[in-house]
């Protein structure tokens, strides 16, 4: 690579041409330019016949070429053949004659007919110390490459890798914004879908909540106003959070909508979402999901609870809480299963129906010590007379005050119904 070899600086032109090149890669172009344009340069500079950019992708350990001359593209193990060893050493390796050298790969010069004779190869180490790439010649026009062109190699590839990072880092920025605008756009079909508004029913009071812990969430909840005094709750959860599930729980809620208008009964809506979902869910997703119908006449509420549990019921009467569990498998986890008999849940004067994800039973604090049932408990007996809307906000802060600065890691989302007292 050099050695013992007399230490010449390179020449006055040849520096001019790396400046040239440093003002050229300064300017807003696309990677592939950008790569084009470094190629170029070192066969200009380095009077080589070809060259290639091998980019090193740090998540699969691989160096892969987009843009090459004489050659389609590559991705190789990082520490493959001569390119490998440069990148894993970090060192320039210069090879005067290939085909006496152990470590070339003769294999790209029989499918292509070429013949390497000589190459240099140059690693790009980037400001922070990263490995960007690496860089290769083949050829010099005039015999083999001596140390003036290591020492021009070394000095394009300092700029080459800045430059190439540089590019990397504000394609990476680009991408992250849109996607957060994505995400954006998103979380405000998701917002708006959310009633607007609770209909209003003598005698009763309700109110509901959601926040994803992400951009999107898995969470929703709805409330549909039927004929007379009847009313369609749901509260439904997605498994994860993010776009999918929140495409998920958007996707239950139209669905629900539309069997409402065209006047399916509770059991025909729950059949036809779950089968829907099964179709169209990967076998790992699912939705848990409650749906009940409200009878303002009746004060009952019967219901289908897909996976979706606990549920509060509030006795006004003696100040209990009492919890159910699910009254059948989560929504989309397998189709045409038999369907039990809904649940029924009667509500007396000052009864409290709570429809809460585990987003609030299961928020940890800092010493991983979860919220819990009981505390949601306490605050409905605390807050029983006060309106929903107030009780949903004391839940709210007191699972805050409990978390401190413990992260939301997942989507909180409660619905509260009310029997107001006689």
């Amino acid at each position: 690579m050099g050695g013992g070899k007399e230490h010449r600086v390179p020449t006055a032109e040849a520096m001019g041409r790396i400046l040239e090149v440093t003002r050229e890669l300064a300017r807003p172009l696309d990677l592939n330019t950008m790569l084009s344009h470094v190629i170029d340069a070192a066969r200009a500079v380095l009077q080589a016949d070809r060259g290639t950019v091998f980019l090193y992708d740090a998540k699969t350990n691989e160096l892969y070429s987009t843009v090459a001359t004489g050659v389609g593209t590559l991705r190789f193990p990082a520490g493959l053949g001569i390119v490998g060893e440069c990148a894993e050493t970090r060192k320039l390796i210069n090879v005067p004659d290939c085909y006496k050298d152990p470590r070339f790969n003769r294999e790209a010069d029989q499918k292509t007919g070429y013949h390497t004779r000589c190459l240099l190869t140059v690693p790009l180490v980037g400001y922070d110390n990263s490995l960007v790439g690496v860089m290769q010649v083949l050829n010099k026009r005039d015999g083999i490459f001596g140390e003036e062109d290591e020492q021009i190699a070394t000095a394009l590839a300092a700029q080459c890798a800045v430059a190439i990072k540089r590019m990397q880092m504000l394609a990476e920025l680009v991408e992250n914004e849109k996607l957060k605008r994505e995400l954006s756009v998103a979380r405000d079909i998701q917002t708006r879908v959310l009633p607007k508004a609770v209909p209003s029913l003598a005698g009763y009071d309700i109110a509901g909540w959601s926040r994803p812990a992400n951009e999107t969430g898995g969470d929703i909840f709805d409330i549909i106003a039927m004929d007379g005094n009847r009313l369609m709750l749901l509260l439904g959860d997605a498994t994860g959070h993010g776009v999918g599930p929140a495409l998920s729980v958007t996707q239950v809620r139209a669905m629900l909508r539309m069997a409402v208008r065209l006047g399916a009964d509770l059991d025909s809506a729950f059949r036809h979402i779950n089968d829907q979902l099964a179709d169209d869910l990967p076998d790992n997703r699912f939705v848990t999901a409650f749906l009940g119908l409200l009878d303002t006449e009746k004060h009952r509420v019967i219901y289908h609870a897909g996976g979706q549990g606990p549920l509060l019921h509030f006795h006004a009467d003696s100040g209990r809480c009492e919890w159910r569990g699910a009254s059948t498998v989560p929504m989309g986890f397998m189709a045409g299963f038999p369907l039990p008999e809904p649940c029924t849940n009667d509500l007396a004067p000052g009864d409290i129906l709570g429809l809460i994800t585990d987003g609030i039973f299961e928020y940890e604090n800092p010493a991983l010590e979860a919220f819990g049932q009981e505390r949601v408990s306490e605050l409905v007996r605390n807050h029983q007379q006060e309106p929903m809307t107030r009780l949903l906000e004391k839940i709210v802060h007191e699972v805050e005050r409990f978390a401190g600065v413990a992260p939301q890691n997942d989507d909180m989302t409660m619905l509260l119904v009310r029997r107001l007292p006689s």
